[in-house]
């Protein structure tokens, strides 16, 4: 498909969203700079959250809140309970599992930092991947399972993060509206 088509398409495909009010959640402003959300967002420090896949997940946080900014002022404190559990999937007639599903959870709470910690938002997220279990390959079991903390921490981190950013532009909508 050439590009003159597919960019029409896109308009075609997007021209009945425009009636309905639909606007990205990350959307700038006329001006070029960063939207409600994106400004919200990089005021938000994230608390450590322990062991290895807490420290991915908590990367992956700041990652999409601030990216490189780290000299905005934080406003608020996303803390995050995060711990992943295990499920055989895969068994062998002798009771053996040759596939693990994985799941992380996570329970966020979003507060301001003020002096009473005021709760702006809550709540839960869950990401599902799986690892196969290798007999005798230690190294690549390893491996895999590092790859899939990866995996859960990003999934989590998108979820947080779009819920956050949803929550801000509806607020800053409905302080232009009133």
């Amino acid at each position: 498909m050439s590009v003159r088509r597919r960019a029409l398409f896109g308009l075609l495909a997007a021209a009945p969203l425009a009636g309905c009010g639909f606007q990205p959640v990350y959307m700038p402003t006329a001006s070029g700079a960063p939207g409600p959300a994106a400004r919200e967002l990089a005021t938000i420090h994230v608390a450590l959250i322990p062991d290895r896949p807490g420290q991915l997940l908590r990367q992956a946080l700041q990652q999409r809140l601030h990216g490189a900014d780290a000299s905005t002022p934080r406003r608020y404190t996303l803390t995050v309970t995060y711990w992943i559990s295990g499920q055989g999937i895969g068994i062998l007639p002798g009771t053996i599992a040759t596939r693990i599903r994985m799941i992380g959870n996570a329970n966020w709470v979003l507060s301001r930092n003020d002096p009473a910690h005021s709760r702006v938002a809550s709540g839960y997220s869950r990401a599902l991947d799986a690892v196969n279990v290798f007999d005798q390959q230690y190294f690549a079991s390893d491996l895999e399972t590092s790859t899939v903390y990866h995996h859960l921490a990003n999934e989590i981190a998108d979820q947080i993060t779009l819920r956050l950013a949803s929550l801000f532009r509806t607020r800053a909508a409905e302080r232009v509206a009133g």
